[in-house]
């Protein structure tokens, strides 16, 4: 529900995608450095250093600046520009529904320790989801979708954290694993956010208030975080 919220909130606000945008960017970036990060390295801290889970974080940036550059062969042609956008913004929702999936894998995972821990884990998710439902919407009409294609990759992120929590009946990951996992998303989210929402919220509007959503889209994911942990 805090999903479909934050998803709806852009929807009806199209207007302000710029401003929508700033919040996303802001949002994105500070799930990747509040949140990911943090966690992959404490959870990986057994057997990998730190410098290691950076170089995880980095291949996943690197990885979907790729795969952003192969989606937009043919920049010349407008017709296939316009089909590059499209790929390019459903596979930032998808990323992002993934990383929801992963969430209720976290969700999981942490009741298996004790009710107490899982009641953390799930307030911190249940905290961020609106700012992901926002996200969601955010990158799929920037990429010239239209308000049913962010329609529909919504209700797929509001449903993947369910997905995460049933399956975690059915395998088991270490705290190791995770933490790989969680360092290669932070890097696709550090992309998202900075080498695409960013500059776009940015562009032909006005910088101090749009600069000014950024840091509060930061703010409120960092709130969530540390009073859902407290």
């Amino acid at each position: 529900m805090a999903t479909l919220l934050g998803g709806g909130f852009a929807l009806r606000y199209q207007d302000k995608l710029h401003l929508i945008l700033g919040f996303s960017a802001g949002a994105v970036l500070g799930v990747a450095l509040f949140d990911l990060l943090p966690e992959s390295l404490e959870l990986a801290r057994k057997d990998y250093a730190p410098a290691t889970v950076t170089l995880f974080v980095a291949s996943g940036f690197f990885a979907f600046m790729f795969l952003n550059r192969v989606l937009l062969l043919h920049p010349e042609d407008e017709e296939h520009a316009r089909r590059g956008q499209r790929r390019q913004g459903a596979l930032g929702a998808a990323s992002l529904s993934l990383h929801s999936f992963l969430d209720g894998v976290g969700i999981g995972l942490a009741f298996k320790v004790s009710t107490t821990v899982g009641s953390v884990v799930a307030a911190a998710v249940l905290a961020h989801d609106f700012s992901d439902g926002i996200n969601t919407v955010s990158i799929v009409l920037k990429h010239r979708g239209r308000g049913v294609r962010a329609l529909r990759w919504l209700l797929l992120d509001a449903v993947a954290p369910l997905l995460g929590v049933a399956s975690t009946s059915l395998y088991s990951l270490s705290d190791v694993e995770l933490g790989v996992v969680l360092s290669v998303f932070c890097g696709l989210f550090l992309y998202i956010g900075a080498s695409d929402l960013l500059p776009e919220s940015h562009h032909r509007h006005p910088k101090v208030l749009t600069g000014l959503t950024n840091i509060v889209g930061a703010a409120v994911v960092w709130l969530a975080i540390h009073f859902a942990s407290t």
